[in-house]
């Protein structure tokens, strides 16, 4: 199964950006999707969550309010919509899934299975 992460770009701080990420390859059963991001010089940073069987969100503090992750069950598709972004905001984001169940912590990359390639979001001031 392959993560194809979209939608990234250059805005202004204050603006909008919607990101994608569609699992195609297989028919697979998803337990949870999620968004970290990682900026030039820093460590990967969880970012938002989502689970597929009670639509469960979480956020980091630092997004909480701003962001917002959703889910498309029949395009197995999850999006993350970015208001009132700020400089900090700036990173790769990647998405992730988790294709079985995992006591692992949402937060914690290594409660992921697969990985999208990154897409650049750029916050200008």
């Amino acid at each position: 199964v392959q993560l194809q992460a979209s939608g990234g770009g250059l805005v202004l701080a204050g603006g909008s950006l919607r990101l994608s990420c569609a699992a195609s390859g297989g028919t697979v059963s998803t337990h949870r999707m999620g968004w970290f991001r990682q900026a030039p010089g820093k460590g990967r940073e969880f970012v938002a969550a989502i689970t597929w069987n009670d639509y469960s969100t979480y956020y980091a503090n630092s997004v909480k309010g701003r962001f917002t992750i959703s889910r498309d069950n029949a395009k197995n598709t999850v999006f993350l919509q970015m208001d009132s972004l700020k400089p900090e905001d700036t990173a790769v984001y990647y998405c992730a899934a988790r294709f079985s169940l995992t006591y692992i912590s949402y937060d914690d990359p290594r409660g992921y299975n697969s990985w999208g390639q990154g897409t650049l979001v750029t916050v200008s001031s």
